[in-house]
């Protein structure tokens, strides 16, 4: 069962017991007592089931001079109970008129508003009760400002080539600022239809979920322009702009019509993400078997937008670098990033818009669906751009955060705004799309699509709880191969005994999908599996994996876990699914090796008991490529992670990193890089001495012939030229002098011509950042900063700029993002933590964050993903008790809500575990970095 908020049942239907009694008690009896003032009628953050909407019709007016914005709402609602209370949502608008209409009646009835504020909640007061199955109109005026955050109803504006700043207004309400714009009841399991017009200028467009109907002039300045009706869907998916983009457009194969909008000057970079729009969404549709529901879909390029993008239903959202594309200066990364986020998007049309969690506790039926989709769409779609490389590493990341004791099950009980945006996180996206991934690996590709059909088309326009999804997984038993299936009474699949160990998981087995998952969905953290070879058994033995200063296993922690493994002797995978505390797997002959986790399919990591990690470390110095790219780049993940847990030696450790020294795959080098880089970024900032410099000495001389074989150039493969991104760029930032000698070779001659010589994509960041160390080539690089032209730069330019060892210029750069003229606040979060991560500058990122807290939560959110990585960011890479007090207090000292923030948790988690690592380990890496052979 997926835990649920502590009040209310999440559906209209599911309203019951003291839910109910406490509606009745409150609209019924408590609206006015004694004459007094009125009292507002409801006390939960979750609103009353006694009004369900029906149908929105809304009137917005935005007025892009004063930067305010005009509305009406008419609700169509029923009333499943009787009230004279309507209770609402509404965040900053001045409602200056309500009144109540029945169906069927040509009168209104006026009500009374009261707001509740804590509480985000409006009232509307009647003095007669609504009648229980009875449709009623409820109507109110009101006005408001646009927004001065990225949620809402909110502001942005862009400059044109000549230097004109112009306004525009749109719209981002997920999860809970819906209500900042239209009174509505806002939470998922309200759905409903919405009929929007919008009254805008006529030099204006003005876009919203569906197409225009009809446009019609109201006064000889303004338009209304009619939308239709959407189809029934959640408040948090309605969307419009107001603004004055053009707009390229293409009908896909299966008839919907596909448009690109972005301001003027930039429609020439929409081409690529509207060829990718295209691929896609016919993609979807056949993988699906369920046609998208809307005859066009819209994907906008905001100039201020907090996130990446959102899937609003027809109308997706975009920050500009998360959509627009160069072909002559945008760098490979850019194409991979703008195809998955697209991907992930309209992936959103079915798995989150089509159907909905019933709450937030489950988002990850949204957000790690879509992200899991990202990757089975984008290896289809767009082969050459290898999407896979990437996986494993969102895997990695999502356990770093996992392992910790304040991390969260992937569906968790949440009630407020702060505590819903809080679950925006990697435990829900990255996670949630591991699991999913090693679940289709455990049913077989065909099985896990077959249940996902069964479940958009059972659940079309309805809300869902976890165990919907692993219901409708268990009960699908397609014909696969030649191996029979067969259903039982109990309704789950048994696999005949005609099926063979390496295709299936085990022979005769019923597979009881919702036992396992939960085991993934319902705990936090992961298995840690150590594994011990005796002749030919196999012991196998299930943990917790937990660092920190306090981390014991928990006693209950048990996962279904579907274990792979090849052995020296057989690259047949093999595969067992563990369901106890400790097992035995018996070979049918000894081996010299056994590897675990074929390929990190599974969410779970593998310890090697005796000499298990030595003979892995031999087996990949004499032959590495004897395993795939990603079993190397998991030992090396699995074996610095067990070094936190202090169940293998840093020197063991190491020993297996020797081995990269003659490795080509992006995957294994990155990991590599992933795990030695943050240990010397950490020594560096406790002023190790000889160690530090020794460690990254080891890091250069590890990937120098790799790195002295880069060209200069774009050529190659996408994986290729991501490879040559990162090890270019960490060859520069490390001084490796013949990349500065070359970086700085480029930068004299692009800054000799102004700007117009044509680098390569690929390496210009190494060449930005080398040129920023000097003072002149950091105000170059800033005066081209703020060119139009160089707006796909912005990226990397900020990078560089971020590294300078100025810290005057690094204040500046942080005080200007928080302004928002010359560099835009969206982007302040990456500058915060670029300058975090520069040796000059981590002391001023610190100060920087809690001179203005009070300001970041307001422009961000207080429980936002961009708060938390900021917080994370800054303080990630502490490791000294000064450093921890620091954090400890200024924390403490900030409100309750601030306080008990799980980024905060884990920020000083993180410290903690930072501290023990350098106390366990600094003397060993010494001694082994002295003794290195390299």
């Amino acid at each position: 069962m997926a835990a649920r908020a502590p009040l209310a049942g999440p559906g209209p239907v599911a309203a019951a017991g003291l839910l109910a009694l406490l509606s009745a008690a409150w609209a019924l009896g408590a609206a006015r007592e004694g004459g007094g003032p009125a009292r507002f009628p409801w006390d939960a953050v979750r609103l009353p089931r006694d009004v369900v909407p029906l149908h929105y019709h809304l009137l917005i007016h935005p007025n892009l001079s004063t930067l305010s914005f005009a509305g009406t709402a008419a609700i169509e609602v029923t009333a499943t109970r009787p009230t004279r209370g309507v209770v609402l949502h509404g965040k900053h608008l001045r409602v200056t008129g309500a009144t109540v209409q029945a169906a069927g009646s040509r009168s209104a009835r006026e009500a009374s508003v009261l707001e509740h504020q804590p509480l985000e909640q409006m009232a509307l007061l009647l003095d007669e009760p609504l009648r229980a199955g009875h449709n009623y109109t409820l109507r109110l005026q009101y006005h408001a400002n646009l927004s001065e955050s990225f949620h809402g109803f909110y502001q942005s504006s862009y400059s044109t080539r000549d230097g004109e700043r112009r306004t525009l207004a749109a719209t981002q309400f997920e999860p809970t600022a819906a209500r900042m714009a239209f009174p509505c009841f806002d939470e998922p399991a309200f759905k409903a239809r919405f009929s929007i017009t919008i009254r805008r200028e006529l030099k204006h467009l003005a876009l919203s979920n569906m197409p225009i109907v009809k446009s019609v002039q109201v006064t000889p300045w303004l338009v209304e322009d009619h939308f239709d009706t959407t189809v029934r869907m959640s408040t948090y998916l309605v969307a419009f702009i107001v603004s004055d983009f053009k707009s390229i457009s293409k009908i896909t194969n299966h008839g919907v019509k596909i448009s690109m909008y972005t301001v003027p000057e930039k429609i020439s970079q929409a081409e690529y993400a509207l060829e990718a729009a295209v691929k896609l969404l016919d993609f979807y549709e056949d993988y699906f078997s369920i046609p998208y529901p809307l005859p066009k879909q819209d994907l906008a390029a905001i100039p201020d937008f907090q996130s990446a993008a959102m899937e609003n239903w027809g109308l997706t959202t975009y920050r500009e670098s998360a959509l627009l594309y160069d072909p002559e200066k945008s760098s490979a990364s850019s194409k991979l990033s703008i195809t998955m986020i697209i991907a992930h998007e309209l992936a959103h049309q079915w798995f989150g818009n089509l159907v909905t969690m019933e709450w937030w506790n489950d988002l990850w039926l949204n957000e790690g669906f879509a992200k899991f989709m990202e990757f089975v769409s984008v290896s289809v779609t767009h082969p050459e751009l290898r999407v896979e490389d990437s996986f494993l590493m969102r895997c990695f990341d999502a356990m770093e955060m996992d392992a910790l004791n304040s991390s969260h099950p992937v569906s968790t009980p949440v009630e407020d705004p702060d505590q819903i945006l809080e679950m925006f996180d990697s435990v829900s996206y990255d996670k949630g799309s591991c699991i999913l991934h090693m679940l289709r690996e455990y049913l077989t590709a065909d099985v896990f699509k077959a249940g996902l059909v069964q479940y958009l088309q059972k659940y079309s326009y309805q809300n869902t709880k976890n165990e919907d999804l692993w219901n409708s997984m268990t009960n699908i038993c397609p014909t696969l191969g030649t191996s029979k299936n067969e259903q039982a009474a109990d309704g789950f699949c048994r696999r005949s005994q005609e099926s063979s160990s390496s295709a299936h998981w085990t022979q005769g087995e019923t597979l009881d999908v919702k036992a396992m998952m939960d085991t993934w969905t319902l705990q936090k953290g992961f298995p840690l599996v150590t594994v011990t070879v005796r002749g030919k058994n196999v012991q196998l033995q299930q943990e917790r994996y937990v660092t920190g200063a306090d981390s014991s296993p928990a006693p209950g922690s048990l996962w279904h876990i579907p274990l792979t493994y090849v052995t020296s002797t057989s690259d047949t995978v093999q595969r067992f699914l563990m369901t106890t505390k400790a097992d035995v797997i018996i070979l049918p002959e000894e081996v010299e090796w056994v590897k675990f986790n074929v390929d990190m399919n599974g969410y779970y990591i593998v310890h090697y008991e005796g000499d298990g990690w030595d003979r892995l470390t031999k087996l990949v110095k004499e032959n590495h490529t004897v395993l795939s790219s990603n079993d190397r780049a998991s030992l090396i993940n699995n074996a610095f992670q067990l070094v936190r847990m202090k169940k293998l030696s840093i020197s063991k450790a190491l020993d297996l990193t020797l081995y990269l020294r003659r490795e080509k795959q992006i995957m294994p080098v990155l990991q590599g890089m992933h795990e030695l880089i943050p240990i010397y970024r950490i020594m560096e900032k406790r002023d190790t001495g000889a160690t530090g410099k020794q460690l990254q000495e080891y890091i250069v001389s590890l990937f120098r012939e790799l790195i002295e074989k880069q060209s200069w150039s774009d050529e190659g493969s996408v994986s290729d030229r991501l490879l040559r991104h990162s090890l270019l760029l960490f060859a520069c930032l490390h001084r490796h002098p013949p990349c500065l000698g070359r970086a700085e070779g480029y930068f004299t001659q692009w800054q000799k011509s102004n700007g117009t010589l044509r680098l390569p994509a690929d390496v210009k960041t190494a060449v930005y950042v080398v040129g920023a160390q000097r003072s002149e080539g950091w105000e170059f690089l800033l005066s081209k900063y703020r060119l139009n032209s160089f707006s796909v730069e912005r990226e990397s330019i900020e990078l560089a700029l971020s590294f300078s060892r100025r810290q005057d210029k690094l204040q500046w750069l942080m005080d200007q993002g928080l302004r928002g003229d010359i560099i835009r606040t969206q982007d302040l979060p990456h500058i915060i933590i670029f300058v975090a991560r520069n040796p000059s500058g981590y002391q001023l990122a610190w100060m920087f964050l809690k001179e203005n807290w009070d300001k970041l939560v307001k422009k961000f959110e207080l429980g936002s993903s961009t708060l938390a990585q900021i917080v994370s960011g800054v303080t990630s890479q502490y490791s000294t008790r000064s450093q921890l007090a620091q954090v400890k207090e200024f924390f403490s000292s900030l409100g309750e809500k601030s306080a008990r923030l799980r980024c905060v948790q884990q920020a000083i988690e993180t410290i903690q575990d930072n501290m023990q690592w350098m106390d366990r380990n600094l003397e060993e890496l010494e001694t082994w970095l002295q003794n290195s052979p390299l």
